[in-house]
């Protein structure tokens, strides 16, 4: 286990963090409520960690109602994988994983070259776990300031028996009235924190001292840069002809594919001097370190479509 802790921290509080809390705690309660089959979508990144400790807050610890499920690409930071198995197994919560290199042996899913990002390819690896446990709720991570497309999702977002999601046929939610109803085959999408922002998410894990991988701290890598981005120099990603590798500070923003997730140049070491980065930050987490984001504008809300988070 590879985490920093933070003990000493000041303790942050405020009307704003506490209302963004009681509303996820409500959200995580009522999918408990409405549903037969939930599980909770958990990486072992920052979202997902501060879903985990609301849902601790909802239930209590070693009582959450509904098991954790990891898409695993099989090209995951192990200190975020290792940060993953180490809090499921002290919170006692059920770990479901499931491989993105199993659906390649069933030939479900095919790469378009051994190089290619599996990023893509976790859509069907999920929508054949949702089949196999037949979840009827995957409560996520996802934030509307993250990406475009994510900011047109409702918070319990409806998809069909496909696992497709329709932009234009989502459901109104006035007044936090959710409708839930579900047709055989059906499922939600359901993401607590929609409302809240990095900055937000950042300020609540510095008050609650919630412990992260080490990744989201300044530390010394060695890195490329390519497109405007700092890459990882990995076996996954190693150096094209002329590109020159430099070693700098730098944190990551989001973690995910290695193939496909960069850090930023920092040298913030605790919540509080991400807290000073993330206000002056002029680009979203994503937009800053996501290659596959970078395709297009629409690349986003044409996954979500096909059943991606």
């Amino acid at each position: 286990m590879n985490a920093i802790t933070h003990t000493e921290l000041p303790h942050l509080s405020n009307a704003h963090l506490d209302a963004l809390e009681e509303e996820t705690i409500f959200i995580l309660r009522e999918v408990a409520a409405a549903f037969e089959r939930p599980t909770l979508l958990f990486s072992g990144g920052k979202d997902s960690l501060v879903m985990l400790k609301c849902a601790e807050k909802a239930f209590g610890a070693g009582r959450i109602p509904y098991p954790l499920l990891m898409i695993d690409t099989g090209h995951n930071f192990p200190e975020v994988t290792d940060f993953r198995d180490f809090r499921a197994k002290e919170l006692g919560a059920e770990l479901i994983v499931r491989s993105v290199e199993d659906s390649m042996k069933r030939g479900t899913v095919r790469l378009a070259h051994p190089g290619e990002s599996r990023n893509v390819h976790q859509s069907v690896t999920l929508l054949e776990a949702i089949e196999e446990f037949r979840f009827d709720a995957l409560i996520g991570g996802a934030r509307r300031d993250e990406e475009k497309a994510r900011a047109k999702e409702r918070i319990f977002s409806h998809r069909d028996s496909f696992g497709q999601w329709q932009p234009k046929s989502q459901r109104p939610e006035l007044w936090n009235l959710f409708n839930t109803r579900l047709h055989p085959g059906e499922h939600f999408r359901v993401f607590p924190i929609s409302n809240w922002t990095e900055l937000d998410v950042w300020q609540y894990i510095s008050r609650e001292h919630i412990a992260l991988p080490s990744l989201y701290y300044s530390h010394t890598r060695d890195v490329i840069e390519r497109r405007g981005l700092l890459v990882p120099v990995t076996h996954m990603t190693p150096p094209k002809d002329g590109e020159t590798v430099q070693q700098r500070h730098v944190r990551f923003r989001t973690v995910g594919d290695i193939t496909c997730t960069c850090p930023v140049e920092s040298t913030a070491a605790n919540p509080e001097a991400i807290v000073l980065e993330t206000l002056a930050a002029d680009v979203s987490e994503r937009g800053a370190t996501r290659m596959d984001d970078q395709t297009s504008d629409a690349s986003m809300e044409k996954r979500k479509k096909e059943g991606y988070f």
